[in-house]
C-alpha cells in the first residue's frame, strides 16, 4: 500500500510540472541550449509576443512550403515541413529575426499557432535565408511540433506566417497543405 501511495504521489507531481509548462505557452523549455531540436518540446501559444512596431522596409517572406518542398541547394526533394525564405532588401544588416505562424484547418476551422526565436541568423543586405521547422538541428532549422495540426488534420491546412526583425515592419507569408496526410519525400 505504502508502494502505490508513493506511485500516486510521483504521478501527481508529473502532471503538475507537465501542466506548467504547457501553461507557460514557451514555444521551447527553459535553458534549453540552442542546436538540441530533437529535445525540444514545441507547445502552441495563445497570443503572437512578437513587438511588430518596427518602421524600416527591407524584410521579405517568399517561397513559403508546407508539402512538395525542395532543399534550396541541391533541389532534390525532402519531406515536407514548414519551411519559407527570408530576405533582407535594405542596406545594413537584420538581427532579432523572430517568426510566428498560425495553422488553420479550413474544415474544422480549429487553429494553432506558434512562436520562435530565429537564433543563428542575422541577414546581411541582400541575404536571403531559408528556414525550416523540422527538428533538425543545423543552422536555420528549428523545432516543430509532431503533434501539430500541420502533421495530424487530413484536411487541408493553411499556415499564415508573420517574421520580424529589430527595427523593421514585419513581413507575411502563407503556406498551404493540400488534404491528405503529406509528411513524405515527393
Amino acid at each position: 500500500m505504502k508502494t502505490l501511495h508513493r506511485c500516486a504521489s510521483l504521478l501527481v507531481a508529473a502532471l503538475i510540472t507537465l501542466g506548467s509548462l504547457a501553461a507557460c505557452g514557451s514555444s521551447t523549455l527553459p535553458n534549453q541550449p540552442v542546436g538540441t531540436a530533437s529535445a525540444v518540446t514545441v507547445l502552441p501559444v495563445p497570443t503572437n509576443p512578437m513587438k511588430t512596431t518596427g518602421t524600416k522596409p527591407g524584410l521579405t517572406v517568399t517561397g513559403a512550403l508546407a508539402e512538395n518542398n525542395v532543399d534550396p541547394q541541391s533541389k532534390a526533394a525532402v519531406p515536407d515541413r514548414l519551411q519559407f525564405d527570408l530576405t533582407n532588401t535594405s542596406t545594413a544588416p537584420m538581427t532579432g529575426l523572430e517568426a510566428y505562424y498560425t495553422m488553420k484547418d479550413t474544415t474544422t476551422g480549429k487553429t494553432e499557432s506558434y512562436y520562435q526565436k530565429l537564433d543563428g541568423i542575422t541577414l546581411a543586405p541582400a541575404q536571403k535565408e531559408t528556414v525550416y521547422f523540422d527538428n533538425g538541428t543545423s543552422p536555420g532549422h528549428y523545432p516543430e511540433n509532431k503533434y501539430s495540426i500541420y502533421r495530424n488534420s487530413t484536411n487541408q491546412v493553411i499556415i499564415t506566417i508573420t517574421a520580424a526583425a529589430t527595427g523593421y515592419v514585419p513581413a507575411t507569408g502563407t503556406a498551404t497543405k493540400s488534404a491528405g496526410t503529406g509528411e513524405k519525400v515527393d
